[in-house]
């Protein structure tokens, strides 16, 4: 019997154009997406790197835009929430303990409350009993680390745990904690499709 939910945050809850980002990028000069953005990407999300020198690493790649083009170019990838997926949540958080474990950076959570505004954001997170976010963690997703950090410091039992994210790679690193899985597939399912979905 599943007791707890720990869910991803983009393309679970917020809707996500992932090319968007390169697109804009390339209008903004960039020749080719490379593995130097890559690893730009992945040391902010592990908050490796400030904000500062990520954006000045980028802006090298783009040294014709200005900085605050920059920054529009990399929230490109946020669409919106829509609000039935957190009237969803809210209801759902009243029966099973629920936690966000989200590969993000800074600069997208902060747009994201700048966009929703506070009332939003904290309805959000408030459904949570704890939110983590790969920058404050200092590994992502699919370490097996990160779970594993998850689950001790909560004291959760694995088999009656819900992992939920749409990447496969993610689901996998899951899978070998011991964590029960949702591999949700974007553009075929919503979360609010849960309890069809899934035996809980």
């Amino acid at each position: 019997m599943i007791n707890t939910i720990i869910f991803d945050f983009g393309d679970v809850f917020i809707n996500l154009d992932k090319e968007a980002t390169p697109l804009a990028l390339k209008k903004l000069g960039l020749i080719e997406w490379s593995s130097e953005i890559d690893s730009l990407n992945f040391n902010f999300e592990k908050g490796l790197i400030t904000r500062t020198d990520f954006l000045l690493g980028l802006n090298k790649l783009v040294p014709n835009a200005t900085q605050e083009e920059v920054l529009e170019a990399w929230n490109g990838v946020l669409l919106d929430f829509p609000m039935y997926r957190l009237e969803f949540l809210e209801k759902l958080s009243k029966k099973y303990q629920v936690f966000l474990l989200s590969n993000t950076d800074s600069i997208h959570i902060n747009h994201f409350k700048d966009r929703y505004g506070d009332e939003f954001y904290y309805r959000f997170y408030n459904c949570f009993e704890k939110v983590y976010f790969s920058y404050n963690l200092g590994r992502r997703k699919p370490d097996v680390g990160i779970y594993n950090f998850v689950i001790n410091e909560n004291n959760l039992i694995p088999e009656k745990t819900l992992f939920v994210d749409d990447n496969f790679d993610n689901i996998e690193g899951a899978k070998k904690t011991g964590l029960q899985v949702w591999n949700l597939l974007k553009g075929k399912e919503d979360v609010i499709e849960l309890f069809e979905k899934v035996i809980l």
